[in-house]
């Protein structure tokens, strides 16, 4: 297998898999008995770790370990070495034959034939020059021709191209690789960052990162906006559309290019210099990563790389994805697994990013891709036949790949279905993810938003969705996803604020009772989902601020305008604006977060969802956090439930005028708690709750008893 087999991971050693009785997988104890519903699917469980296992045996039998297999960039693609020859690789099954053509060789396509190799592999070596140069030059373009059996000439792309660029208008709209061999590569000067105990993410698009009506840069991005997030008190950035996708439209998902990173924010040294940067103000960096599905792209993309419809995707049916018009890998061949798995290994040892958040987890997971699937938590449903094995098997490999040789590694999985055990290590029979993305949550406050008057909220069932997940798996909180601030849906902030934010974001405005709300919901908001949705926590870039509009990318039905693809950073800038507000408020809460952890602690414990009077408080990490929901009530004397005794005082107040509130609470008050159990909790004070207002209380004086003050 692996270097004897190109087609297909082993279906025979699957199958014996199947038939025997017990799988042993190491720490499966601790998986069923955390999770005693997991004891009727052991066996499944078993199954699949066990497929997996065979398959990591093999790769270490035949390709010499996972580390070897897993660096096949270092010899597929077209390669300069130190004596100025070349060398290039590629794995093209279907094709008959393939060359090398570019300005090296006056564009003559067959003067450079590969020579074929064993199982679909193809190698070209061209000497260097008789002076000692190299044939190939850094920047020069280069295509492959793919001679197919009926005799036909296809030009494609390296599938490995690390460097591929938009042509000039003249020369038509296909992707164009680039050799990327600069005679002087970017050295990074600071080492990755320990990881995080809290994740506090910023999730970011290079290309939108800019005010001006323009695809924005690497540079821009790394001198303007990093010291933006680090102000914020984040410390992640998760990057959006770094893989190279022709079309820009696509919010980077239609990848094209899997080891390119985007041309059209700049070149792959002014990318690492971005990351060496982040890493030096103590950011990790995690790729968005797609390896869920490939642009159906046939010039420049993958498919049909070798004149059929195959090689790196299924053929037929199930090689594509209908609603995403796109092709689906065969996570069955081995060499589709070398591939993506080293892409991975690229971007962690080229890039030295920190970590990946997978998307489109649930299409890979089930064979129905999603599509008209909904998910109702009963657990025949995740280990029944509709699971795409060899999909979850490629998921763990990769998860044990990356954790075992990067220890501080972080791997996000955007999951909608709550497949259990997804985020538990793969020795427990897990999927081996650190986080999953609470995608309910975003989807829960624009019902809330969209369905319902403010007094008709069901604090309760609010409370269940944002603590609704599985006991210890954790999970990224999310008040808003990216979706929702493209071109026909709507931010928050949009749909608290609409047209008003047009003429009454003004400090110098007539008041308005529309904005008043917009900016008193926007921050508790955030807050309830960042205190007690998860063990993460995730903004979209201008959220923060409560951008407002639209992301609209160019395209032939807004005349390829840039004016709603960029963020107004001027908005926040401006001392006479309030979004302001909302920007201090956010830099508050992550900070105070900073300071305490709740991120990190056990979920929050709720002592209050009142229905009657909407509000809600809950404990997390010692701190005491108290939302009043009710739109017009205030109360005072309001009991809740605080875990320890003694003297607390308010450390964030969503009211606060810094933060665009009205300043109806008096930071100055001592809140004593009193030996009277309350919410299920041994203690409780007694506090001021304004409406529409959340405030975070802190322990002060440890032990300390009385009224307060």
């Amino acid at each position: 297998m692996g270097g004897n087999t190109s087609s297909s991971v082993n279906a025979e050693s699957n199958t014996t898999v199947e038939k025997e009785a017990v799988v042993a997988v190491p720490e499966i104890a601790k998986l069923v008995d955390r999770d005693p519903y997991l004891k009727l699917h052991e066996d499944e469980i078993r199954r699949r770790y066990g497929v997996f296992n065979n398959l990591r045996n093999e790769i270490n039998d035949t390709e010499g370990g996972i580390d070897t297999f897993t660096s096949a960039y270092k010899t597929f693609g077209i390669h300069i070495n130190q004596d100025n020859s070349v060398r290039c690789k590629e794995w093209a099954p279907g094709a008959g034959q393939l060359y090398l053509y570019g300005d090296f060789n006056g564009w003559e396509k067959k003067r450079n034939p590969y020579q074929k190799l064993d199982f679909g592999k193809w190698e070209l070596k061209i000497p260097a020059n008789p002076d000692g140069t190299c044939p190939i030059k850094h920047g020069s373009k280069l295509k492959i021709v793919v001679e197919s059996e009926d005799g036909s000439l296809l030009d494609r792309l390296s599938p490995w191209a690390t460097y591929v660029v938009k042509p000039p208008v003249e020369e038509g709209f296909t992707y164009q690789q680039v050799v990327w061999h600069p005679p002087q590569k970017y050295q990074f000067q600071h080492s990755r960052p320990k990881r995080p105990g809290s994740l506090r993410i910023y999730e970011c698009h290079v290309g939108i990162a800019t005010t001006e009506g323009k695809v924005g840069s690497y540079v821009e991005f790394r001198e303007n906006v990093i010291p933006r997030i680090v102000k914020l008190g984040y410390n992640a950035l998760q990057l959006m559309a770094i893989m190279e996708h022709a079309y820009y439209g696509s919010f980077g998902y239609q990848v094209t290019s899997f080891y390119a990173a985007s041309s059209r924010y700049g070149n792959p040294e002014e990318l690492k210099e971005l990351i060496d940067v982040a890493h030096s103000h103590g950011l990790v960096v995690l790729l968005d990563v797609v390896h869920s599905h490939a642009s159906k792209n046939v010039l420049d993309g993958l498919n049909q790389f070798d004149g059929t419809d195959s090689c790196f995707f299924h053929g037929g049916a199930r090689g594509e994805h209908t609603l995403w018009d796109s092709r689906l890998f065969n996570y069955s061949s081995w060499e589709v697994l070398r591939f993506l798995l080293s892409n991975l290994r690229w971007y962690m040892e080229e890039y030295l990013f920190d970590g990946f958040r997978f998307d489109g987890v649930t299409s890979m997971l089930y064979h129905s891709r999603g599509i008209g699937q909904g998910f109702s938590g009963d657990y025949n449903e995740y280990f029944g036949l509709n699971t795409d094995t060899e999909a979850l098997c490629y998921l763990a490999l990769a998860n044990h790949m990356l954790h075992e040789m990067y220890p501080d590694v972080i791997t996000v999985a955007e999951d909608v279905s709550g497949m259990p055990a997804l985020c538990r290590p793969v020795s427990e029979g897990g999927g081996g993810f650190d986080y999953r993305l609470g995608m309910a949550i975003p989807d829960k406050w624009i019902q809330l938003l969209k369905e319902h008057k403010d007094e008709d909220w069901n604090v309760g069932n609010l409370v269940h969705t944002l603590t609704n997940r599985r006991w210890m798996e954790k999970t990224i909180a999310y008040a808003e996803s990216h979706d929702q601030a493209l071109v026909g849906d709507k931010t928050i902030a949009f749909w608290l604020m609409d047209k008003e934010m047009y003429t009454h974001m003004s400090v110098l405005s007539d008041p308005s009772p529309v904005i008043d709300r917009g900016i008193a919901l926007h921050k508790m908001i955030r807050l309830i989902t960042h205190a007690l949705g998860g063990e993460g926590y995730l903004n979209f870039i201008g959220n923060e601020f409560g951008h407002p509009e639209w992301l609209d990318f160019p395209r032939v039905g807004n005349n390829e305008s840039y004016h709603y693809a960029r963020r107004q950073w001027n908005l926040v800038d401006d001392e006479l604006l309030k979004y302001r507000y909302l920007n201090n408020f956010d830099a508050a809460m992550n900070h105070l977060e900073e300071q305490y952890g709740w991120l990190q602690k056990d979920p929050g414990y709720v002592s209050t969802k009142h229905e009657g009077d909407k509000v809600i408080s809950f404990d997390r990490a010692g701190l005491v956090f108290v939302f009043n929901f009710n739109p017009t009530q205030s109360f005072t004397d309001y009991r809740v439930g605080v875990p320890v005794a003694g003297k607390y005082r308010v450390v964030l107040d969503s009211d606060d005028h810094e933060c665009g509130g009205h300043g109806r609470l008096d930071h100055n008050t001592n809140y004593f708690s009193f030996e009277e159990p309350f919410g299920g909790r041994p203690y409780s004070t007694m506090v001021y709750a304004p409406c529409r207002t959340s405030f975070v209380l802190a322990p002060m004086d440890p032990n300390v008893h009385g009224t307060s003050e």
